[in-house]
């Protein structure tokens, strides 16, 4: 068996390997069974591998990056911090099942990322009056659903997100767009150690990386997939904040815009996702409670075990076992209910679609389900 930091050295290494990108490094761990594997293999099973070829075989069999990886393993454990690699329970399970996923995240911090509400709040580093008191009101309503939020820490509606979550006692994340070495802007450092304790600090680069321009469109990504909705607050006709909204769209999440005056600047980003259909209005936090259909979540909680189960009889074994998981977990991932119920995805996934066709359950963005 792989010593934790052997195995976390590998880890990083696969996520290091020059052309090989999270939908590669993802086949080389199906094909070879685990990650060691993947550099324990021959260099003739490896080429065989959808995509590898024989000059990618040869770059893994060099282990060239195994050195930097030892390094950023000493920084890991220095700094206490934690590794997550797409295969843990505690990834989030909302970006796990995006293609373009990070094969490994590191977190400095204290709360789940898997919590049952999570929404991203983005927008426009020149944030107005209105943005502002748009954002905390918006977060004021967010505690009711204890829900997580999750940002960019950058200036503008990013930090005033990040803060009034902290003064409203809710969970916050920042994602950045370099490593845990540094906090960038660094005028935010004392917000972020205050996140550290009610939330936390993700990315997916190693120590030592940069804030460069190219970086921040990549760390949106995670912003978008990682949660179950984001708000735009205020943007110009471009930015950041459109980037993530699209992104969110292409991962079938829900996405709202505060609308604002027509002759506002950073309210035609808002206009214009709401003008082509890409996000939905928001006045209130009712709006985004009833999109996601969060307030029939509070009622059927209130429902005993014993009564939902009785609504479903007439079903056999083996949905009854999917059934049992998902009353007692709420919204869950297909592969998570593989893993509970001990069947592989595919039988899982044929028990969700006949339960889905019954009207017990109903399917959300990124393979994740929840009883009706």
């Amino acid at each position: 068996m792989n010593h934790p930091d052997e195995l976390l050295k590998m880890q990083i290494t696969l996520s290091l390997l020059p052309g090989i990108g999270p939908v590669l490094a993802r086949n080389l761990v199906s094909y070879c069974g685990s990650v060691p594997e993947i550099f324990r293999k021959k260099k003739s099973h490896l080429e065989k591998i959808p995509g590898i070829g024989s000059e990618r075989a040869d770059l893994i069999l060099k282990q060239q990056l195994f050195g930097e990886a030892e390094k950023e393993v000493m920084f890991i454990r220095k700094h206490s911090i934690q590794p997550l690699f797409y295969l843990d329970a505690e990834y989030p399970f909302r970006l796990k099942n995006c293609e373009d996923a990070p094969v490994i995240l590191f977190y400095k911090g204290t709360h789940s990322l898997n919590t049952p509400h999570c929404v991203a709040i983005v927008g426009t580093r020149h944030i107005t009056s209105y943005g502002k008191e748009m954002t905390e009101k918006i977060i004021e309503g967010l505690v009711k659903y204890e829900a997580l939020i999750v940002s960019g820490m950058a200036y503008g509606v990013d930090i005033a997100a990040h803060k009034a979550a902290l003064k409203n006692d809710l969970p916050t994340v920042a994602v950045t767009a370099h490593g845990l070495d540094r906090i960038y802007p660094s005028v935010h450092k004392s917000t972020a150690e205050k996140m550290v304790q009610k939330g936390g600090i993700l990315t997916e680069y190693l120590s030592g990386t940069v804030p460069d321009r190219e970086n921040f469109p990549a760390r949106n990504r995670i912003v978008a997939g990682m949660t179950d909705a984001t708000i735009v607050i205020e943007s110009a006709i471009r930015g950041g904040a459109l980037i993530t909204a699209e992104l969110a769209n292409s991962y079938n999440r829900d996405v709202f815009a505060l609308p604002g005056r027509i002759t506002d600047t950073y309210s035609q980003g808002c206009h214009l996702l709401i003008r082509q259909n890409k996000a939905i209005l928001v006045e209130s936090v009712q709006d985004i409670a009833q999109a996601l259909n969060w307030d029939l979540e509070e009622e059927r909680k209130k429902q005993s075990p014993q009564k939902q189960l009785n609504m479903f009889v007439e079903l056999n074994e083996e949905e009854k076992k999917v059934v049992n998981v998902l009353i007692k977990r709420g919204q869950f991932p297909i592969d998570h209910l593989s893993l509970e119920v001990q069947m592989p995805v595919s039988r899982v996934s044929a028990l969700l679609l006949n339960l889905e066709f019954a009207g017990v359950i109903r399917s959300l963005p990124g393979k994740v389900y929840e009883l009706v």
